[in-house]
């Protein structure tokens, strides 16, 4: 029996839910009673430590038909994610998105979102609970029968092309390109392609070919930034975050068996259950998946002159032990209007301590002229030096500023963390990899003169 139907959500950012799919199975004033109705267990899932303070403290309660622990042994699985190198050199590297196939290879080759999973940089690990791990992922078939879930970090989802459905054991959630979901660590969590033709990115993706970027955070949990001398509104406002209510499928019998696939200590692993693991029939707390819709961001500029530095573009971050100082930052570049006068307007040329990995989800990137495309990526390390490219400074250091700049139809992202990012072998080896990147800055002349310009 499953209780599915077109997602419903919450709103609010970390708030405290409740959620029941029948009525009388959330019990009322306790968490565990002695029965709980209709013969459902209580299991609580715990995203943090029992004595973190109270607004640190993540935890759910979840009444399902089978306790998560009903499964088979884990055994290794068959996928490797890949390995990061070890020595990682302070070249700016920029990769191409990669080549949609072609209707005969797709039809041969089935793909799903585990499956598809390429690993691309990170740092840190789960054993230490700091840093991360990037992802790009490419999938053509939806995960039948089987869930995933990452007992080493939260998963922050960022679609490129074409609308993914996430069936979670808290509800379902539909996440489109230009849009985002987080996973909480230990979740489980299936992902179908959306077949619902009313969605933008579904009429553009007719070959029902998705792909995307994920950042799995090993560090502290993604939250809202303070805001300061901002104020109390602006940048991501905590009414824009959804998350969804019950939903859930009891199926029993010899053809439900389903894969359970853990990623545990960064490899894989699997194990058969007999049951959906989607069976929680009502939940209530504040650890749960939600999305988010990018285009909300309200974004906050300079007004009068210079461009100001991108932490002002933060939609979360992932704080570490160093005040000030984050494991991960997830920064957007959306639609804006530049106005300040006398000012070059893109992003000026910098060397971070913090170490940049970007991707574009849609458009162009208004800091670079060509080459930095829609599922495409590239990776600043920490302290070596980039910024826009020659044909970018060129047109912006004779633009007329007295008249606003309209940035439109593009959306940017980044991550943004404190350690140095590793790339991995696989991404070192990539056809997709510009081996001419480090030219878009050769252009860039000496126009030093002994007197003012």
């Amino acid at each position: 029996m499953h209780h599915f139907s077109t997602p419903t959500y919450q709103s609010g950012f970390g708030n405290t839910f409740e959620t029941q799919a029948l009525a009388g199975a959330l019990p009322q004033g306790r968490n565990s009673p002695q029965r709980c109705a209709f013969g459902l267990y209580a299991e609580q899932i715990t995203g943090s430590a029992f004595t973190a303070p109270r607004s640190e403290n993540r935890r759910s309660w979840l009444y399902r038909s089978r306790p998560s622990a009903v499964h088979g042994a884990f055994a290794p699985h068959s996928k490797n994610l890949g390995e990061l190198v070890a020595h990682p050199s302070p070249n700016n590297l920029r990769w191409s998105p990669s080549a949609l196939p072609d209707a005969a290879a797709q039809s041969a080759s089935k793909c799903d979102f585990v499956q598809g999973l390429e690993l691309m940089a990170g740092n840190g690990d789960a054993q230490t609970q700091q840093g991360v791990a990037i992802y790009r992922y490419t999938a053509n078939a939806p995960m039948q029968r089987s869930a995933f879930y990452s007992a080493d970090g939260e998963l922050l989802i960022v679609p490129q092309l074409g609308t993914l459905r996430l069936r979670t054991e808290l509800g379902v959630i539909d996440v489109a390109p230009q849009c985002i979901a987080v996973v909480p660590r230990g979740i489980r969590f299936a992902v179908e392609l959306h077949s619902d033709n009313s969605h933008e990115s579904a009429r553009e993706n007719a070959r029902g070919y998705v792909c995307g970027y994920v950042c799995e955070n090993f560090g502290t949990a993604l939250r809202l930034p303070d805001l300061g001398p901002i104020g109390s509104n602006g940048l991501a406002n905590p009414r824009d975050f959804l998350t969804p209510v019950a939903a859930y499928d009891t199926g029993e019998s010899a053809e439900a068996t389903h894969t359970l696939v853990a990623k545990f200590g960064g490899a894989l692993w699997q194990a058969s259950m007999d049951h959906s693991p989607f069976n929680v029939v009502a939940w209530h707390g504040n650890y749960a998946p939600y999305t988010y819709d990018l285009r909300r961001f309200n974004t906050i500029g300079s007004i009068s002159y210079d461009h100001p530095d991108p932490s002002i573009f933060t939609v979360l971050h992932s704080p570490s032990d160093t005040a000030g100082t984050s494991n991960l930052d997830f920064v957007i570049f959306p639609p804006r209007i530049l106005v300040a006068q006398d000012t070059f307007r893109p992003p000026w040329f910098h060397r971070n301590i913090a170490s940049e990995f970007m991707g574009l989800i849609h458009g162009a990137y208004d800091a670079k002229a060509d080459g930095f495309l829609p599922g495409g990526a590239s990776l600043h390390n920490c302290m070596t030096g980039h910024g826009p490219d020659a044909g970018t400074f060129a047109k912006a250091s004779t633009a007329d500023t007295k008249s606003p700049h309209y940035i439109v139809d593009t959306m940017a992202f980044m991550f943004e963390t404190r350690h140095l990012l590793r790339p991995s072998a696989a991404a070192l080896a990539s056809p997709t990899l510009q081996s001419d990147y480090q030219s878009s800055w050769l252009g860039l002349q000496n126009h030093f003169k002994t007197h003012p310009l």
